[in-house]
């Protein structure tokens, strides 16, 4: 790799510890390349990729940056997730390596705090970004509907009581 190339790694890798929500930091010694794959798809439907880069340009990358926190864990066979979502990356990583055990998380960043495995563990566990929208969308909703029924409450009452009436006068 030359130098050109290797300034446009940096400058790539530097624009995923900028522009994500959560960076995912973990060793995959002994993962076939099919097991890759599988993250690799996984990341991908949930709205994230993953980036094996040399240790030393990824640290080059995060000097200065919020996440350089997660120097410290470039050691040894790197593979990074990442996502906007400040949790799909977390919650992809974290169930994969509950089902494989050569992905071994060690640590990652979230913002500019520096996550632990437990942290990782930690921000898999909250919901996602669309379940958190849905639940607000739901409590917003909620409160109208209850309006709208009872506003339509008595008219629906006054029409079975003239129905009753009609019924009664018919019948007499």
């Amino acid at each position: 790799m030359d130098r050109a190339q290797k300034e446009k790694v940096v400058e790539e890798l530097g624009q995923i510890f900028a522009d994500s929500g959560v960076v995912v930091v973990s060793h995959y010694e002994g993962m076939t390349v099919a097991e890759m794959q599988d993250l690799r798809t996984r990341m991908r439907d949930a709205g994230g990729s993953v980036r094996v880069a040399k240790n030393k340009l990824a640290k080059i990358a995060l000097d200065g940056t919020d996440a350089a926190g997660i120097a410290p864990y470039l050691t040894g066979m790197t593979v990074l997730g990442y996502s906007e979502d400040p949790v799909a990356a977390a919650k992809v990583f974290d169930e994969y390596a509950k089902e494989n055990q050569k992905l071994v998380i060690l640590g990652g960043a979230m913002g500019g705090t520096a996550l632990d495995p437990a942290g990782v563990g930690t921000v898999a566990k909250m919901p996602s970004r669309e379940e958190l929208i849905a639940s607000i969308v739901g409590c917003i909703g909620a409160p109208a509907s209850n309006i709208a029924g009872a506003i339509g409450a008595p008219a629906s009452n006054i029409a079975s009581i003239l129905s009753t009436i009609e019924e009664k006068g018919e019948a007499a």
